[in-house]
């Protein structure tokens, strides 16, 4: 197994969703600066997954014969032009288009990055490499979120952005030089968007990552205000880096099972969802509750990226890449949700109705995956 070069595709992870969450982290410092509530400050997640929605379909449809490899470099380059604005956009208006065109760059990676770990492997490897290129996800989210929001605590949030730019030049120079090449999908084996949309399963699993990518973004989203209404006595970097860390528990978990255990471990993970979600409803004052259901949440989290893409890499077969990207159009429209909807109910209702919220669309998320037993996520090894 190629190793380098699935921790470089999972290091390219790690930017794009330290890239995705920042503002998560620096929600305050972003709202004193832009002079706007926590709720308009959150559109810049928001405009970062529309950003995704509207590019990952198409630029994955028109790119399905390129090489892989190009494509990365093309992605991350964009990366770095984003960040590099973003650190120094001096309003809101100016952050959000930027926001917007790294969310574009974001739907071109997600949409291939499956498909090529997938491709440099064995078939019978391919859950496992999935797993190892989704690692910069947790990774991100325990160390390069709570990074970057104590970064910018120390120094200001413009620093947070730089040093993401500077990590991306650095990964580029590595995958250009270490990550062997991958052709693009043969063109007569290309189906058109619909005709992969519906392949037994595919719809089953994008309900899936919808309903429960909502779940969490709701919540991740506006960490700080809800932890602020909960009046707990944590601060939001911290309960980001607890967040984390259990979420590199969850990608160890889903990378031992996922390739003979694939249905139970996501019937668990949103089954856990669910019950993170009810601890934080019901004691949401007490701090050892909130830390349990926030590694709770982390551990069910961890691996769903995994869960979600092998999965549906197994029902398209070679139409992965293009269901890949409706995977992703699918995830980032539940981040745009995330941002609109949590801010409605942040402004509105308060923060406690998010856990509400989480819990509802967990358990929605259970019952599909639970009655998805045939060809979204089938019984036995895969």
């Amino acid at each position: 197994m190629p190793i380098l070069a699935l921790l470089l595709m999972a290091s390219s992870g790690f930017i794009i969703i330290m890239t995705e969450t920042l503002p998560a982290g620096l929600l305050p410092l972003l709202a004193t600066e832009f002079q706007v509530s926590d709720g308009s400050a959150g559109q810049l997640i928001t405009a970062y997954a529309l950003g995704t929605v509207l590019a990952a379909i198409p630029t994955i449809a028109m790119t399905r014969g390129v090489s892989r490899k190009p494509l990365l470099v093309v992605g991350l380059a964009g990366f770095f032009v984003a960040n590099t604005l973003m650190a120094f956009a001096p309003t809101l208006a100016i952050a959000l288009v930027v926001r917007f065109i790294a969310g574009a760059f974001s739907g071109l990676i997600w949409g291939m990055l499956a498909g090529y770990a997938r491709r440099i492997v064995a078939p019978e490897q391919a859950g496992r490499a999935l797993a190892i290129a989704m690692a910069g996800t947790p990774l991100a989210l325990s160390v390069g979120t709570p990074l970057g929001a104590w970064l910018g605590a120390t120094v200001g949030w413009r620093w947070s952005f730089v040093s993401v730019s500077v990590l991306t030049v650095l990964v580029v120079l590595l995958v250009m030089a270490r990550v062997p090449n991958a052709p693009g999908q043969r063109s007569g084996t290309r189906l058109a968007l619909r005709g992969v949309l519906v392949i037994p399963g595919v719809a089953v699993v994008l309900s899936v990552v919808f309903a429960w990518m909502l779940a969490h973004n709701l919540l991740y989203t506006y960490i700080a205000p809800y932890l602020d209404g909960a009046r707990v006595p944590v601060r939001p970097d911290v309960a980001l880096f607890v967040f984390g860390v259990a979420a590199l528990a969850g990608i160890w978990i889903t990378g031992a099972l996922v390739d003979t255990s694939l249905r139970r471990l996501t019937l668990v993970s949103t089954g856990a969802f669910v019950m993170a979600g009810s601890l934080l409803l019901v004691a949401s004052s007490s701090l050892p509750m909130t830390v349990g259901a926030v590694i709770l949440w982390g551990v069910a989290f961890g691996g769903s990226a995994t869960q979600l893409q092998t999965a549906i890499g197994d029902a398209a077969g070679e139409s992965v890449d293009v269901a890949n990207a409706m995977l992703t159009t699918a995830f980032n429209l539940a981040i745009f949700g995330g941002g609109a909807v949590g801010a409605l109910l942040v402004d509105g209702s308060g923060p406690a109705a998010l856990p509400m919220a989480m819990i509802a669309l967990s358990a929605v998320s259970l019952v599909t995956v639970a009655l998805g037993r045939r060809h979204a996520f089938p019984r036995g090894r895969r």
